[in-house]
């Protein structure tokens, strides 16, 4: 008899809730606790108007997580493409009916709710990638031929996303790709060969990209040329996070971003808030939980025994790492200035349910890491 999609043979639900890791939703949920008190300081020491619907949508992603880590890893692993054909259907719609919204065209209305579908995108995306290398050979992946799949997979997005324009999603999206790809062995000759070409392809690219764009790399490198214009927002995050110091100003103390010298304090720049409040050991403490989470994600990526969990779960923790090293480069300058969240901290509820739809596929292969799968999705012996 064919096992149900829906329950692996070997585990019970009560099995399955023994097996969820509190330590990992203690971690995640300290994390978010952080981005509580940073919107309660940006709204001027209040829970509105950002604090408390972020406690809401954190209270919601949590079921989400854990509604995910409980359904068997054979479904999700079925399910893999279906949900990147909706995902990137969506992003088609959006570039027909989406939202505007500070000049890029991202957000499409679905019951009231704004839904970002580039933010499920970055999810859905490693989904489909683990899926397919989980049933292609090794020898494949030393082939071209056998790569041009995975490889529409990943540019078909990125062409939507840029479309938008989202040059920080589309950088991200790309970037997971590459990991994806080198997660399932392929040769290093290939990464050399796309680096070349991408280099080669830059001053086209050039003439491709809006003026918008072109100014944040230009200032990127010159933040002075333009200090009230494309310049303006490094430069205040600059002030903001110098002036946070070791031990910060204090909760409620920070002056860039209470006299709104900071802009988009609670979502793109929310961490500049925090270091000027908090100062550099407040911002060493987050950064060191965001650590302990990918690192969860990496090592229950390496015990697990099938293949497609092994990619998934290390394709989502670069992704959460992706999200963090962007962010926190931008803001103190070392990166373009990119439209890219703070992950469970800055405000926006696609990317939060996002993040916590991705951990709970990675509680997922943690419950089922000594599951194997077939090359076709059945469980073996």
């Amino acid at each position: 008899m064919t096992p149900s999609i829906f329950r692996d043979p070997d585990l019970s639900l009560v099995e399955k809730l023994r097996h969820v890791s509190l330590s990992f939703l203690l971690l995640m949920t300290l994390v978010a606790c952080c981005g509580f008190l940073a919107l309660y300081s940006a709204g001027g020491g209040s829970f509105q108007p950002w604090a408390l619907r972020q406690v809401y949508r954190f209270l919601l992603g949590l079921l989400v997580l854990l509604g995910v880590s409980l359904v068997d890893i054979q479904f999700w692993l079925r399910m893999a493409y279906p949900l990147y054909g909706v995902t990137l259907f969506l992003l088609f719609v959006v570039d027909v009916f989406g939202h505007i919204g500070m000049g890029a065209q991202r957000w499409i209305s679905i019951g009231g709710f704004q839904l970002q579908p580039s933010e499920v995108m970055k999810i859905t995306l490693v989904l489909a990638l683990a899926r397919h290398f989980h049933a292609a050979t090794w020898e494949g992946a030393g082939r071209i031929k056998p790569l041009l799949l995975p490889a529409l997979l990943v540019l078909a997005p990125v062409a939507l996303v840029m479309k938008q324009p989202d040059l920080g999603t589309a950088i991200i999206l790309l970037a997971l790709g590459g990991v994806m790809f080198f997660l399932a062995g392929v040769r290093l000759w290939m990464f050399g060969a796309i680096l070349g070409l991408g280099a080669a392809s830059l001053p086209l690219a050039w003439r491709f990209m809006h003026d918008y764009q072109k100014k944040r790399v230009l200032t990127f490198i010159d933040p002075q040329s333009d200090p009230m214009g494309a310049g303006y927002h490094i430069l205040q995050s600059k002030i903001a996070l110098g002036s946070g110091g070791f031990f910060g100003k204090g909760f409620l103390n920070g002056t860039q971003s209470h006299l709104n010298f900071l802009p988009e304090k609670q979502t793109d720049f929310i961490f500049t808030l925090i270091a000027e409040e908090w100062g550099l050991l407040g911002c060493s403490i987050l950064l060191f939980l965001y650590a302990l989470v990918i690192a969860y994600c990496f090592l229950i990526g390496l015990r697990a025994r099938n293949h497609f969990g092994r990619l998934l779960s290390l394709g989502l923790g670069t992704n959460l790492f992706f999200y963090v090293f962007i962010n926190v480069g931008m803001v103190m300058g070392i990166l373009p200035v990119v439209g890219v969240p703070l992950p469970l901290i800055s405000y926006g509820g696609t990317a939060m349910l996002a993040v916590l739809w991705g951990m709970g596929y990675v509680m997922c292969v943690s419950i089922h890491r000594d599951v194997r799968l077939s090359r076709t999705g059945q469980f073996e012996d």
